[in-house]
């Protein structure tokens, strides 16, 4: 915290011993209560109070206090503009959630969300990339999930330090869930979708064909895929996939779910043992 605010929070009342700046409270501004943490944008005011609302959607009304909020780190004093504001059009990221103007990302967190390869990762970042960096959330990729449970060990998740996994091909019976079913931490949450690779959880419409091919047990099923919709390399294969998503809408449902599952669980504030 020290660090957050450039000097020792403790000595003294920090909000009265620097100048601090006045801020308009335009719309979709996004600041951060600095007593409770609620980061939101502005969407009006109420009651002589402030509207924030957070990426969720979920609203608080915060007073106008002198240095009650936090904008880029730094405290402010927000004031009502002297017009009414008015609600600027809302432009959605790749996700689906409401874009937030003109904030940096943040600071990578000490939290991450694993992924099996370069592939996920890499669609991960096409659609849900905007939202983890505001969040602080790294995605890293892994090199398959066979020593999955030794390797969340070793990342030593905990309250402060959660871990989210999204893991190809998560259907009973499988592999991959007798695999997840040895990870037993609270701090951990691993998701999944059904299909056999990431490639699958893009919807064939988004390019241009009528279904994903079926390919033959014992067969690799990107070699198959290939194969079957005449295309020599796979890398090239993914190129063009890759370069058919847009937005959530490209992609099925199931990944969609898993992945917002895992923003919200990693994104969690971790519970006051106090309270």
């Amino acid at each position: 915290m020290g660090r957050r605010y450039g000097e020792d929070v403790l000595a003294g009342d920090w909000r009265r011993r620097r100048t601090v700046p006045e801020v308009d409270a335009e719309p979709d501004l996004v600041v951060e209560d600095a007593d409770s943490g609620f980061c939101g944008a502005v969407v009006g005011f109420e009651a002589g109070a402030v509207v924030l609302e957070d990426r969720h959607g979920r609203r608080r009304n915060f007073p106008l206090l002198p240095a009650a909020f936090l904008l880029d780190g730094e405290p402010v004093t927000l004031r009502r503009p002297t017009r009414a504001p008015v609600p600027a059009a809302r432009r959605r990221t790749a996700s689906g959630s409401i874009a937030v103007e003109g904030v940096r990302a943040q600071v990578a967190k000490a939290s991450r969300i694993w992924v099996e390869g370069v592939h996920d990762a890499a669609l991960v970042e096409r659609i849900w990339g905007d939202d983890l960096r505001i969040e602080g959330v790294v995605v890293e990729p892994l090199d398959g999930i066979d020593a999955l449970d030794a390797e969340v060990r070793a990342f030593t998740p905990g309250p402060t330090r959660r871990l989210g996994v999204l893991v190809d091909h998560l259907v009973p019976g499988s592999k991959e869930s007798r695999i997840v079913a040895r990870v037993d931490s609270p701090y951990v949450l691993v998701t999944g979708h059904p299909y056999v690779d990431v490639w699958q959880a893009v919807k064939p419409a988004a390019l241009g064909i009528r279904a994903w091919p079926v390919v033959p047990p014992g067969r690799p099923w990107k070699e198959g895929v290939c194969a079957a919709l005449g295309v020599a390399d796979p890398a090239d294969m993914w190129r063009h996939i890759l370069s058919r998503v847009d937005s959530f809408a490209d992609v099925e449902t199931p990944l969609i779910n898993a992945m917002e599952r895992l923003i919200d669980f990693v994104t969690d504030p971790p519970t006051d043992p106090d309270r």
